[in-house]
């Protein structure tokens, strides 16, 4: 894939040039600390996409102040694509996800891997896609793949549905305001894990574990979150 130079004038879209921020390292963030591939662990790439865009209104009421803010943020109607995982899948069956999977042969580099995924999965236009760049991999232990979030901004959205249903059960594109809503952001502890992540709950779907905590990141490395009760619990029925 042929990257282009890049564009020094300030991109027009505030969301668009506030996601610029994102790919990279992902520092100490709590969510996301992860024990790394021991020596003898067979590891297999894998890639997400995590595509922002615009036009899916919210369907959490905002109040006057959380609607300005979002406002003049330049957020208030920007959305992230988000599916829910077959139920008969071998690893992380029934989770919501971002759009992804493993690296096949033919695929270049991480990038490549997200788009043929997402395209798979979801049925969007890869070609509309303006790819920022991407964070560091993450290892998953329980499903041994090195996972890279790709970054990307969908100009001119297109239609998305699912596409296989023996590997996903959902897809909506899910607005940025319904998931920094106070009443939607939560705790989650899956049983007999001692553990918890964030979690939210947007009414058509409740996102947990690397997903959530990857949006946790997102949003508060964009300065998008709003402060939230971390005493809330929110439960998931696995």
């Amino acid at each position: 894939m042929t990257t282009e130079p890049a564009d020094p004038r300030p991109h027009p879209d505030p969301a668009r040039r506030a996601l610029e921020a994102l790919p990279g390292s992902m520092g100490n963030e709590q969510w996301l600390r992860r024990r790394h591939a021991q020596p003898d662990e067979i590891v297999r790439e894998a890639s997400v996409l995590m595509l922002f865009g615009r036009g899916v209104p919210p369907r959490t009421p905002a109040g006057k102040a959380e609607a300005e803010r979002l406002d003049a943020l330049g957020v208030a109607d920007v959305d992230v694509l988000l599916l829910e995982r077959a139920s008969t899948l071998r690893h992380h069956p029934g989770q919501v996800a971002f759009p992804g999977g493993g690296r096949d042969p033919e695929d270049v580099d991480a990038v490549a891997v997200a788009l043929r995924e997402a395209e798979e999965e979801t049925g969007l236009d890869p070609h509309g896609i303006d790819v920022i760049g991407t964070m560091d991999p993450l290892f998953i232990p329980v499903s041994r793949f090195d996972v890279t979030p790709v970054i990307a901004w969908w100009p001119d959205p297109t239609e998305v549905r699912v596409m296989d249903h023996g590997e996903s059960a959902r897809v909506y594109r899910v607005p940025i305001a319904d998931l920094v809503a106070p009443a939607n952001r939560g705790t989650f502890s899956p049983p007999d894990r001692a553990y918890s992540t964030p979690a939210f709950d947007v009414g058509v779907l409740r996102v947990w574990g690397f997903t959530a905590g990857l949006l946790e990141f997102a949003l508060e490395e964009l300065g998008w979150a709003s402060d939230w009760d971390r005493e809330a619990y929110i439960h998931i029925q696995l």
